[in-house]
């Protein structure tokens, strides 16, 4: 079973090359949504949390909120919330990736933002990026997340720039501006069977 991280920067067509992986009947396991899940579930997690970040970030039911900690961590201790999550999320895609190969997936997709600063990348068989032009990107978010320019704008130019995911990746999909969400979802399926 093959193990490929999925990143790139919001806006740039990973949810269709992601969607291409599934067809292929690979197991998909996006990091924020475990991330979600753990502070749902993990007492450990929040225990840790609350000792960092203290009480306060707790709801009336002792789980974390994530409204409160996100007031508590930004805009001064987002290294400090990497450095006590990122190895219980790791550890827990991970587990949940051997699960996949127990099943006889052919493959597991890890989306993840922080892939490769988080060192989930280092683990994965191949890492692929997804890219799309900046003005593309924009146009994308806006439509999808139904925002102004200006904030979609913000939100694109605070990630990582080309340069990183092309130098820490196995593998590019470039998502042109011509492209439809046919054609660069064809051209994911044809470069991930040839990773399987």
């Amino acid at each position: 079973m093959k193990i490929i991280g999925i990143t790139g920067p919001t806006g740039a067509g990973k949810t269709t090359a992601l969607n291409a992986l599934v067809d292929l009947g690979a197991e998909v396991l996006d990091a924020d949504r475990v991330y979600h899940q753990l502070l749902d579930s993990d007492a450990h997690l929040t225990a840790l949390l609350a000792d960092a970040f203290g009480d306060s970030i707790l709801d009336e039911t002792g789980k974390v909120d994530r409204k409160k900690l996100s007031v508590a961590v930004y805009p001064d201790r987002l290294e400090e919330l990497n450095a006590l999550t990122h190895p219980i999320i790791v550890d827990e895609l991970f587990r949940r990736a051997d699960l996949a190969r127990q099943a006889g997936r052919p493959a597991v997709a890890i989306d993840a933002i922080a892939l490769i600063e988080s060192g989930i990348a280092q683990r994965c068989d191949v890492v692929v990026a997804v890219l799309a032009p900046l003005e593309t990107r924009i146009r994308r978010i806006m439509a999808r997340d139904n925002i102004d320019e200006g904030y979609a704008r913000r939100r694109a130019l605070a990630q990582k720039g080309e340069d990183f995911f092309r130098t820490h990746s196995d593998y590019v999909l470039e998502n042109s501006e011509t492209d439809t969400p046919e054609t660069f979802a064809a051209r994911a399926r044809t470069l991930f069977e040839s990773i399987l």
